[in-house]
């Protein structure tokens, strides 16, 4: 990669979605909006002694959730827009390789993610009453990184799509599957074996896994960092994928 190739995208990507404000509203307001939807489902619920409230357990995970739908969707639309407009094409032409096309994505969404990390944090803890035993900050990093995961893989995927409508398609290949096995609904330790398995393979299950750890230790713990890992070689290794299966039409 060439730093300053590498900088000069990444600030035309930013530029571009900061004028598009559409979807700046769905990174920075849909994730709040819906953590709201949730605190107003919840927020009743009884909860046992010493156990965290009903909201404080599903909101730490969708913060982390959340901000993954969001990322994975948007990115994969914006890089197929570049193949189907013919703009990748003729960046490729240039001295711009393919690994500073795909980092300037991961860093310009990665920017846009922590924002949206931070943005619906301070909802979620300062206006909704969120909980938990660890700092808020390793929530907000945990958050962003699993939303540098999702932006990875919506490059990913996107090389795969030849519409915005196939790129939409993914969701429920890549997302909703995650979502179901991630521990959320069904310890994962209590899932037959087969779904154990696969749920081990899965990436988010990790995020949540070291979400539930801040959420319950005021340290932050060996297994936190061990997951916190496990995300950034998922989030590496999707990128290295997407160079290798980038293409500059989508035709």
């Amino acid at each position: 990669m060439n730093p300053r190739i590498l900088a000069a995208t990444t600030g035309r990507i930013l530029r571009q979605l900061r004028h598009d404000r559409r979807t700046v509203a769905l990174l920075l307001v849909v994730p709040s909006a819906l953590l709201v939807l949730v605190h107003s489902m919840y927020v009743d619920q009884p909860a046992p002694p010493g156990q965290p409230s009903t909201f404080d357990r599903v909101a730490l995970v969708m913060l982390g959730f959340f901000p993954f739908v969001v990322m994975f969707l948007v990115t994969s639309i914006a890089m197929l827009r570049e193949r189907t407009t013919g703009t990748l094409e003729r960046l490729l032409t240039t001295p711009l390789g393919k690994l500073d096309l795909l980092f300037g994505y991961g860093i310009a969404f990665g920017l846009a993610a922590v924002l949206q990390a931070v943005v619906a944090s301070v909802v979620a803890y300062g206006f909704l009453g969120l909980d938990t035993a660890g700092h808020s900050g390793l929530v907000v990093m945990i958050a962003s990184l699993n939303a540098l995961l999702a932006v990875a893989l919506g490059l990913f995927c996107s090389a795969f799509a030849r519409t915005e409508f196939q790129a939409v398609q993914f969701m429920p290949v890549v997302v909703v599957p995650q979502l179901l096995l991630c521990g959320l609904f069904v310890p994962r330790g209590e899932m037959a074996g087969w779904l154990q398995a696969v749920s081990d393979v899965l990436p988010l299950s990790y995020a949540v896994e070291a979400l539930q750890e801040v959420g319950a230790h005021a340290e932050p713990s060996g297994t936190m960092w061990r997951d916190v890992a496990v995300v950034a070689g998922a989030a590496a290794l999707a990128l290295v994928l997407a160079a290798a299966t980038l293409r500059r039409r989508s035709g």
